[in-house]
């Protein structure tokens, strides 16, 4: 829709909703001036015949109504390949928007909303059509306060004979009848239902089922019972709550069986009257129609009626042999129907087996050699395996006839994460991004000639869908530098050496003894060695000369503290006008050892040293170490 002008009459302003099926845009009708809605058929399913048949539905049921409730069909047409219908606009927002933005409504509001959508429902009703999916997102607050019902768009006529295959469970989770989340047919009563929960949801606040999945909120809706209307709202009056309850009863023959009838109590309730008013179904079915006048010269004496008339007589006799034929007839239909009743109820019915847990093509194989049909439902769930069975409705053990079908929801295994491209970005900033996603990195340094810090690859790579407890590895380059050659040079320079080519020392000092007092603090081997190249920052582990005199080594006393727990006792050096520490001590002393120890340890070379006492990792102590 290049142009935004449909059929060269309807120009498409903005879009203002959005479904599976359709897109809404508000338009201006070239010819009149008026704003008007209109639905187009999403251009995937131009050549859909199941959505195109629902399309098509939606307008015939929509034709067949003209109410004040209901959002009316104004035009229906074909541009090229779009299909549309053209609705009237209605300015405003949703009764779900109202809910979001208000919360609670009043009992007084909440139910003269709820009378208008009966009303619609009750038009709908008596014209044969069925909403199938009535909720606050398809309840239109114009601007001015008048109620809209909306969205016939998976509407079913009642003498329809056919369904499509998305149509078997209908509507929106939160709100669809016992019966639709079974994935049988739905009725008037559906539609009833549905609206109870509406009227709910706008006395508390809240959906009386919720769940982590539509799953789980199908199968309240067939066993749980909602939360007491009274513990979370208390002001709505008894008699509304008893409306409520009753448009919500999970078998259709105990709700209201008319939308006209609970809008009646609704009305009773909020005028505090005990009963609703009685209403003819029809308004001239009482009225009396005149009685035939006997002309007076037709009449026969009274005392000779004609009764014993051989005529008479005759039609009597024959009026008692087919009445007798028609009873024995009766007695033998109802002993037929009677057996063929028993028939259907013990030779035809089964017990569900119980096949949750089970792959899903032995739960199908199962079911089948019990006489069932079969709905399979997949569903991510982090927990189950893919392809088992997590939950089967109806449950096990119950009594169904066969042929009946089995509701089985499948795990299609964790939900799968796609992964986006992070080569380029900084580290830290390809972290952050992994972790958005609920995944976990692992971020490790690579030598690469790229700026520090830039991620060079990852596993797996970019595009490949993981599941949610997948570890993301991120190799980020620890940029390039080579290593200088060390050996015979003493601690101090080799610091600065490192320093120089961004490379540090390892902190832990290994020794070898000599008896050269002169080579004492003289590195003796490196690793890595020499003309190596490595990552920024690598660590060069140092081996060095060590020649045993008081000032090559020390011994001081420590106080531990006092503690039932053991205690890690670790001591540092750092010489002086250098950034390096090194570890020159560590110990775990037992919690009943005694508090105060003598301490040996190594001094690097001949430089003044700072020495640091940590506790369990705290720093306790400072001091200098010189001759």
């Amino acid at each position: 829709m290049k142009e935004k002008i449909l059929a060269n009459r309807y120009r498409l302003t903005e879009q203002i909703g959005m479904g599976g099926m359709a897109i809404v845009y508000r338009a201006v009708d070239l010819r009149t001036g008026h704003n008007v809605a209109v639905k187009v058929l999403r251009p995937e399913y131009n050549e859909d015949t199941e959505f195109i048949s629902r399309f098509q539905r939606e307008a015939e049921a929509a034709s067949k109504m003209t109410h004040h409730n209901i959002v009316n069909l104004l035009d229906v047409g074909m541009d090229g390949d779009n299909r549309y219908l053209v609705m009237e606009y209605v300015q405003g927002k949703t009764l779900k928007s109202v809910i979001q933005e208000r919360g609670k409504l009043s009992p007084a509001l909440a139910g003269q909303i709820a009378i208008r959508i009966l009303s619609a429902l009750e038009h709908a009703h008596r014209n044969g059509i069925v909403h199938r999916d009535i909720k606050p997102q398809n309840i239109l607050v114009h601007a001015d306060g008048h109620i809209k019902v909306a969205d016939f768009g998976i509407a079913r006529i009642a003498n329809s004979s056919t369904l499509t295959k998305g149509d078997n469970v209908m509507g929106s989770v939160h709100y669809f009848s016992p019966e639709q989340a079974r994935g049988e047919g739905a009725n008037a009563t559906s539609d009833i239902y549905s609206t109870g929960i509406v009227l709910y949801e706008m006395l508390t606040g809240r959906v009386p089922y919720d769940g982590d999945n539509p799953v789980a909120v199908a199968m309240q809706h067939l066993h749980a019972t909602p939360i007491p209307i009274q513990n979370l709202a208390p002001d709505v009056p008894p008699a509304l709550v008893r409306v409520c309850m009753k448009a919500m009863e999970k078998n259709p023959a105990q709700r209201y069986q008319t939308a006209r009838d609970m809008a009646a109590d609704i009305r009773a309730a909020l005028e505090n009257r005990p009963e609703r008013p009685v209403y003819p179904e029809k308004e001239f079915d009482t009225v009396q129609q005149p009685k035939p006048q006997i002309r007076e010269e037709n009449r026969k004496p009274m005392s000779d009626t004609g009764r014993n008339h051989p005529e008479n007589v005759h039609h009597r006799k024959t009026g008692k042999i087919i009445l007798a034929t028609l009873l024995g007839l009766a007695l033998c239909a109802g002993l037929f129907f009677g057996a063929r009743a028993v028939f259907r109820q013990v030779v035809t019915t089964a017990t569900v087996p119980n096949v949750k847990d089970l792959d899903v093509e032995d739960a199908k194989a199962l079911l089948t050699k019990e006489g069932f049909k079969y709905i399979e439902q997949y569903y991510i769930n982090e927990n189950v395996k893919a392809n088992i069975v997590f939950m089967q409705s109806p449950k096990e053990n119950t009594v169904k006839r066969r042929g009946d079908t089995v509701m089985l929801n499948v795990s299609s295994g964790p939900s799968q994460i796609q992964l986006p491209d992070l080569l380029g970005k900084n580290k830290e900033e390809a972290a952050a991004i992994i972790r958005s996603i609920g995944l976990t990195p692992d971020l490790r340094s690579v030598m690469n000639e790229l700026e520090e810090d830039t991620i060079v690859s990852q596993s797996p790579e970019a595009g490949e869908k993981v599941n949610k407890d997948t570890v993301v590895k991120l190799f980020y380059s620890g940029g390039k530098t080579r290593v200088p050659g060390l050996t015979g040079l003493k601690l101090a320079q080799a610091e600065e050496l490192l320093k120089q080519n961004f490379l540090t020392i390892s902190p832990k000092l290994e020794y070898t003894d000599t008896r050269n007092a002169r080579e004492h603090g003289t590195i003796v081997e490196q690793s890595p060695t020499g003309d190596s190249d490595v990552t920024l920052n690598t660590p060069v582990t140092l081996r060095i000369y060590r020649y045993s005199t008081d000032r090559a080594e020390k011994t001081i006393t420590v106080n531990l503290e006092e503690s039932d727990e053991n205690i890690t006792l670790r001591v540092t050096l750092q010489a002086e006008g250098s950034d390096m520490a090194y570890d020159a001590y560590e110990y775990v002393y037992q919690a009943d050892q005694e508090r105060i120890q003598p301490v040996s340890f190594n001094i690097p070379d001949e430089r003044n040293y700072t020495c640091r006492i940590y506790q369990n990792g705290v720093l306790t102590d400072t001091f200098g170490l010189s001759e």
